[in-house]
């Protein structure tokens, strides 16, 4: 039996984006997902841990992975965080939101 790919998902405050693709991935065979946010008071934050356990990340703008580079330079290495460049304009569950992160994961997932 193959092992699920570890999915995370990184945006500011963990609020609206990446809770949103996290979501996206529940009940979907093959995958498990997490999210967390690059900012003091997310409702998730990102840590090393949740880094070293993702298969893929993946960050909504290009300053969340600088943000990551700067602060975890060795729970970064070897991984490469892919930038989906989806800004910070989009509620929960917005359907706006889902297709746009459905189409920009498509060729990665």
């Amino acid at each position: 039996m193959t092992q699920p790919v570890k999915l995370l998902f990184i945006c500011s405050r963990n609020q609206w984006r990446s809770p949103t693709a996290e979501r996206l991935f529940d009940n979907i065979p093959g995958y498990v997902a997490k999210s967390a946010g690059t900012q003091k008071g997310s409702r998730v934050r990102v840590t090393a841990g949740l880094l070293g356990w993702a298969d893929r990340i993946f960050v909504m703008e290009k300053r969340h992975s600088e943000s990551l580079r700067r602060k975890f330079p060795e729970a970064l290495r070897g991984k490469n965080p892919i930038c989906l460049h989806i800004g910070d304009r989009y509620r929960y569950m917005d359907a706006e939101l889902i297709q746009l992160l459905q189409d920009k994961l498509d060729p990665y997932l």
